[in-house]
């Protein structure tokens, strides 16, 4: 069985979703992706493990690295665990390309190189953002590309974790070269 609850945050209602023991999934509500990972039926239910995903975000939503990363779960190919578990790598406050990922990967198994890509549909597949920090991914070029729960979600994560995000820039949707400054 599939558990769910809701948080309450500063930026919007999240899902978060549970085996019973670890967490599944946590989703901006109306993110791209959002609960892709859900089976039809699921119960509601507050876990110790939503408990402590909370302890978690409240800590983080006050500004804050946390201690601590609840326990959590992954049904998912070899290649997107090997991604996300790069993403717990990178620190609070700082941030890491979609070719750095793709180096570390392609290093890890012994391959010349990695498509950045490839890395960039598993990071925008994380099923639990936040606490697998994909919002802390930038393009090499500096740019806040892609984030499953919006680029405005994005920077407001980034600066709330005191990422300088003032010379970041966002691509114009559809081109590679065309970019926007943030203000």
């Amino acid at each position: 069985m599939i558990y769910t609850y809701q948080y309450h945050s500063p930026l919007g209602e999240i899902t978060l979703a549970a085996n019973g023991e670890a967490l599944t999934g946590l989703w901006f509500d109306g993110q791209k992706y959002y609960g892709d990972t859900l089976p039809k039926q699921v119960e509601v239910r507050k876990l110790p493990v939503f408990e402590q995903t909370e302890r978690w975000l409240d800590t983080y939503f006050q500004g804050k690295a946390p201690d601590f990363i609840p326990p959590l779960s992954w049904d998912t190919t070899p290649f997107r665990k090997a991604v996300w578990e790069i993403l717990l790598s990178i620190p609070y406050g700082q941030t890491m390309t979609y070719g750095e990922i793709a180096h570390r990967i392609a290093k890890q198994n012994g391959l010349s190189k990695m498509s950045a890509q490839a890395v960039g549909g598993a990071v925008g597949h994380n099923p639990i953002s936040i606490i697998v920090p994909c919002h802390r991914v930038v393009g090499t070029n500096g740019s806040l590309t892609g984030y499953a729960g919006g680029i405005d979600k994005k920077r407001k994560l980034l600066a709330l974790e005191r990422v300088n995000i003032s010379e970041m820039s966002i691509l114009k949707k559809g081109t590679a070269l065309s970019n926007l400054k943030i203000s």
